[in-house]
């Protein structure tokens, strides 16, 4: 975008000047003001670099749900021609609301409630499928909520069209075939908006991904309706694929995900669009280091609650690695790291290694309680560290006390007989013969659940002798969390290695979020971020971000790599991983949204040509 569409000029009611020709740049996502996935922090950490460029001419569009909106939206009365807008609609029967996302950056939006219209739903569905062939016949309420959505969004950019009087540019960036519904009838009647859809992932490579370990290499081969309709999501991919193909600019995050679109969606980008973040949230500068030590002792307290009980071992020798992300299990690589820890435990008892690796699965699965045995564990520890404290204190008051007078007492005598029995009694209830859970939740379905029974399968049952534990924490982690009582930044700083091979991630924010916290990842060649980091950073490597073979290699052989980068990684000492860390750190700033978003800039100066928009 050139410097003088980029510049705000906004007076500080926040309204443009009369008579300004620049841009008006509306982005329009299911996850405005709610979230629900990735897309959430894509377009939330994009905010602020976007508010300074486009300052009052930006605004996003998202729907309003009576029961969540409130908590990240702000309601307040709509400015100039936003007033005209909201009136507009509100004559044709449509809920919507003006307000500031309460985010960093306060950007404008508007809400419209998809259920406003329910009762055109079945007018809605009737011209999706006369005028572009997309019939809607399961009963999904998703799907319903989802085109009413785009019909609200169709006549709230009808509205704006109208509504201002200089006939400016309007650019509308669609995110995902949930928010894309509205471009086929906005196409078909011609409203002026230079449109731009971004599809994060298809729909149907999601599904096939799932079920197919070659996935990539059976892409061009696949029968996009026939798969469509076996996966009962027929509806769904004809609404992305008339969202891509109606868009004046297609895009996509990576190489990979655009090979992927060009043949189950039909249409190749036309441009690529990186996720970024705001690095800016994430920076400690030269507290990062004590932020680290601060944080592995929180998790410290944790292996001691659930480890020490049955065993202990040392935990200045020990290592913290984790991999975390939406449950699904092949996609997101559990498989292959589970295998790969498997072998890394075989590896380090025939090497005869003293340090142990505590592994952590961090996803969320159905569950009905955190495990009795780990709480009980954690407050037994609590209420131990309490009377140490306690007795350390009365033995420091009593110790300078005697000292001062000039005497040396017993050690005997600086503790009261009650404190002693008292702590003896607790070493005695705290000592088990059981062995230390693998999973921290008592599973609604562990019988079924993937990723419990490869680790039984794979014998890591936590056993003195094993060098690798794991830790199944089938929740997030979060500062209400009583086993942690960190927040998931907190426990990343804390780690050593982040783990993500996935076999299927179109970006992948869990590395980079590593990144940005000083934290070593290994990610794959089959996400975004991995093919990103092949194309754009020759020395990755060298700077603590491991990219993983997966897209020609067997499962075998892409765990065989991993298990070496792990046991690698477990040579490298202190200092050097200190400089992983700081090295990781300093290449994080490449992925900030203030470089990043030049290609969002790109992508709407190219819309504009394409749409014949005035400029």
């Amino acid at each position: 975008m050139s410097a003088r569409h980029a510049t705000s000029s906004a007076t500080p009611d926040g309204n443009e000047p009369g008579g300004s020709t620049k841009p008006l740049l509306f982005e329009i996502a299911w996850e405005v003001c709610q979230q629900l996935g990735g897309i959430y922090t894509v377009i939330r950490s994009k905010v602020p670099s976007i508010v300074e460029q486009w300052g009052s001419r930006y605004c996003l569009i998202g729907p309003y749900n009576p029961q969540t909106s409130q908590t990240e939206f702000e309601e307040s009365q709509p400015p100039g021609i936003f007033r005209d807008v909201l009136n507009a609609l509100k004559e044709q029967g449509i809920e919507a609301h003006y307000g500031h996302w309460l985010i960093t950056g306060r950007p404008r939006v508007i809400l419209l409630n998809p259920r406003s219209v329910a009762n055109q739903l079945g007018w809605i569905k009737y011209l999706l499928w006369e005028h572009h062939g997309i019939g809607i016949h399961s009963q999904d309420d998703l799907v319903d909520q989802v085109v009413s959505f785009g019909y609200t969004v169709e006549q709230c950019l009808r509205a704006l069209a109208k509504a201002q009087p200089t006939r400016r540019p309007i650019i509308a960036h669609f995110h995902e075939w949930m928010g894309g519904s509205a471009i086929p009838e906005i196409r078909r009647a011609n409203i002026p908006v230079s449109i731009v859809f971004t599809t994060h992932a298809t729909l149907l490579g999601r599904y096939l991904a799932m079920n197919d370990p070659w996935f990539y290499d059976h892409v061009p081969f696949v029968d996009w309706e026939a798969d469509a309709r076996r996966f009962n999501i027929e509806s769904q991919v004809r609404i992305e694929r008339a969202a891509a193909h109606g868009s004046h600019v297609f895009s996509t995050v990576s190489d990979i995900t655009g090979y992927e679109c060009e043949h189950l969606v039909g249409r190749k980008p036309d441009i690529l669009l990186p996720n970024g973040l705001n690095i800016e949230r994430f920076v400690a500068l030269h507290e990062f280091q004590n932020l680290h030590r601060v944080n592995k002792e929180k998790i410290n307290q944790f292996v001691m609650a659930h480890f020490f009980p049955s065993y202990a071992f040392d935990l200045d020798r020990t290592l913290y690695f984790f991999t975390s992300g939406r449950f699904e299990y092949r996609n997101k690589g559990f498989d292959l790291t589970i295998e790969a820890l498997a072998r890394l435990n075989w590896r380090m008892k025939q090497a005869g290694t003293n340090r142990t690796v505590v592994f952590f699965v961090i996803t969320r699965q159905p569950i009905r309680s955190i495990n009795a045995e780990a709480l009980r564990r954690r407050a037994m520890m609590q209420e131990m560290q309490h009377d140490c404290r306690t007795i350390a204190e009365q033995i420091g008051d009593r110790l300078f006390t005697s000292t001062s007078m000039g005497k040396f007492p017993p050690l005997e005598e600086l503790v009261d007989d009650y404190w002693r029995l008292r702590l003896r009694r607790l070493m005695h209830a705290w000592k088990t013969n059981k062995m230390p859970t693998v999973v921290t939740h008592d599973l609604v379905d562990d019988t079924h659940d993937e990723i419990l029974n490869q680790i039984r399968s794979c014998s890591l049952f936590n056993l003195p002798s094993d060098p690798v534990k794991v830790v199944y924490h089938p929740d997030f982690v979060t500062t209400n969390d009583p086993l942690f009582g960190m927040d998931y930044d907190q426990f990343v700083r804390g780690c050593h290695l982040g783990i993500f091979p996935s076999s299927y991630e179109p970006w992948g924010y869990a590395p980079l979020e590593c990144a940005a916290l000083g934290l070593p990842s290994v990610t794959s060649n089959l996400s975004g971020f991995g093919t990103y980091l092949d194309q754009n950073m020759p020395d990755h490597e060298k700077n603590g971000l491991h990219v993983l073979n997966r897209r020609y290699a067997s499962f075998d052989l892409a765990a065989a790599q991993l298990t070496d980068r792990l046991f690698d990684f477990l040579q490298l000492d202190r200092r050097e991983r200190i400089n992983q860390r700081n090295c990781v750190q300093s290449v994080s700033e490449h992925f900030d949204w203030h470089n990043l978003g030049r290609y969002y800039a790109q992508a709407y100066e190219m819309v504009i040509q394409r749409s014949n928009a005035p400029d």
